[in-house]
């Protein structure tokens, strides 16, 4: 372990018919603890990314422990030398991970969870699996497992479509499907069973639960991450990935050494999609 900010994330799909009246008590507690980065509540759960000293992260975690919703909710922890998020944010939202589809209720049903181990043992044994990463493109150029089937998708709410588009004869294929911490793929398992898919599972705590049961077997890159560290390797270590200021788009080294990289001005996608 190393730096003095320890950055946690963790989410859970559970119903929270009091959705609006949790927004002040949950700002209230990160501005009492000097937290920093963002908590969304939507009717179907809770999603965090929350960074400060060890003890605010401790009072955080004994404040939401009070609500038995809230009980033993899986965390991803890292740690750095600085503070990741710039300000606090607690939102509102109509999902805590947008897909658009309201009949989709991973708090009632989705797919089974396999842990890192088991998914390793699969890959170790050559099992005839469909590894299917559901993140957007721009994740997927930094890093993804070697066998990872890509869907092409710009941004989540594109991953119906994309099944819709899936041939028929995947459908009783054993499919593993993975996202960075989790939420992703437990929705999307949801969706995949909606669509017809017979047997489904989501690696349990995404890539990065992964890297920490694990570490980097089979991955090839880096993992993207939405904060200032932009991407983690399979260490949980920060690595040399940059974004781009003006378009937001991660750059890897090659990206960086061109021409066309100029620090807060400019990157080689934003002259591609000029």
């Amino acid at each position: 372990m190393s730096g003095s900010i320890v950055n946690i994330a963790g989410y859970r799909f559970v119903d929270i018919p009091d959705r609006d009246e949790l927004r002040q008590p949950f700002r209230d507690i990160c501005q009492k603890l000097n937290l920093k980065g963002t908590i969304l509540i939507a009717n179907e759960g809770i999603n965090f990314f929350l960074s400060g000293t060890q003890e605010s992260v401790d009072d955080y975690l004994a404040f939401i422990e009070e609500d038995a919703r809230f009980h033993n909710i899986p965390l991803k922890i890292s740690y750095s030398d600085y503070q990741p998020f710039r300000r606090m944010n607690v939102r509102l939202k109509n999902e805590i991970i947008s897909i658009g589809l309201d009949h989709i209720k991973p708090a009632d049903k989705t797919g089974e969870e396999i842990t890192p181990t088991d998914f390793k043992k699969l890959l170790d044994d050559g099992e005839d699996i469909l590894v299917l990463d559901t993140r957007n493109d721009y994740e997927i150029r930094i890093g993804t497992f070697q066998m990872a089937t890509e869907l092409n998708i710009k941004t989540f709410r594109d991953f119906p479509r994309a099944v819709d588009e899936m041939s028929d004869d995947l459908k009783d294929k054993p499919v593993v499907m993975f996202c960075t911490g989790g939420i992703r793929c437990e929705k999307a398992s949801a969706v995949m069973m909606d669509a017809g898919f017979s047997n489904v599972k989501q690696l349990k705590g995404g890539v990065l639960g992964y890297f920490e049961e694990v570490g980097g077997d089979y991955w090839n890159g880096d993992c993207f991450v939405f904060d200032r560290r932009v991407a983690l390797n399979a260490e949980l270590k920060e690595t040399e990935v940059v974004q781009c200021y003006a378009c937001r788009e991660p750059l890897l080294m090659e990206d960086q050494v061109t021409g066309d990289y100029v620090i807060a001005q400019s990157c080689p996608y934003c002259i591609e999609n000029k």
